[in-house]
């Protein structure tokens, strides 16, 4: 059972091994053995907040994050994403990069300690609207109900998380962007660099918050939903009561007289008739 559902996974592992092993010897195994161990802990704890999310979803979004999510999480961020910042940062080509970083690794160390003010910056606005919009948010379930519900309250404040985040990123842009560490021991004036980064962040995770089938607007639903004004349901009076009632009638009457005779013929009977009009 365990080879069936993890074979696969235990096989690209040991592929990895034996890459590294060839690659750079004893030493690079050992990295990328620690890293191995490192990514697979973590994957446990990224499962078990993935199937909160999941749940969230319809079964066409559902498969979306199954297949390209997991597609760009992996390969896009792991793989891809690193290559990216450092064509970027040292205005290189794409192929470029990547043989820089099989050829020249202590150059590529030097551009991507240059390139990680930008990296913190838009992973770590990312991470904390995750954050924020967790501690918001109105769960039915409460483990500390005494924190939680005072911070469900406040998450009811339209764009809370934002604005937050944003303060946030404006601090850390002016008292650390201005002093960011680079390679070398030198530091350097990327005021402008993490406060742009950190706005790209925001902006993706916003993109991504927004579709039709993720957690956030889910949320949000169900946060308007509870919220909604609920019509009061109309009286009904008891069957009892409403058998007491006199029948309306079907027909228009054409005197007040006639129909209130209509209705109840015994009080009609026990009434004293009109008076008759005298034609003159």
């Amino acid at each position: 059972m365990v080879l069936k559902t993890f074979g696969w996974s235990f096989a690209v592992t040991a592929a990895g091994l034996v890459a590294a092993v060839f690659y750079g010897g004893w030493a690079a195994f050992g990295v990328v053995a620690i890293l191995s161990v490192l990514e697979i802990s973590l994957s446990f704890d990224n499962a078990v907040v993935n199937a909160g999310i999941l749940k969230k979803m319809n079964a066409f979004w559902q498969k979306i994050f199954l297949t390209i999510g997991i597609l760009i999480a992996v390969f896009g961020m792991r793989l891809v994403f690193p290559v990216v910042i450092v064509a970027v940062s040292a205005q290189l080509g794409p192929i470029e990069a990547v043989d820089l970083a099989l050829t020249d690794k202590d150059r590529y160390q030097e551009l991507v300690t240059d390139a990680h003010p930008s990296i913190a910056a838009f992973g770590g606005m990312f991470l904390l609207m995750i954050f924020l919009d967790f501690i918001f948010e109105d769960r039915d379930i409460k483990w500390l109900g005494w924190l939680e519900r005072p911070l469900a309250k406040l998450g009811r404040i339209d764009m809370l998380s934002v604005c937050i985040a944003l303060i946030v990123l404006l601090i850390s842009a002016t008292f650390f962007g201005a002093h960011a560490h680079q390679h070398g021991g030198t530091h350097a004036d990327k005021t402008e660099t993490v406060f742009l980064s950190g706005i790209a962040g925001l902006i993706t995770y916003m993109i991504v918050g927004v579709s039709p089938g993720s957690s956030r607007t889910s949320s949000k639903r169900r946060r308007s939903a509870s919220t909604r004004p609920r019509s009061r349901p109309r009286a009904r009076a008891s069957p009892s009561r409403r058998s007491s009632w006199p029948a309306r009638p079907r027909s228009s009457c054409s005197s007040t007289w006639r129909c209130w005779t209509r209705r109840s013929p015994s009080t009609a009977s026990s009434a004293p008739s009109p008076s008759p009009t005298t034609s003159s």
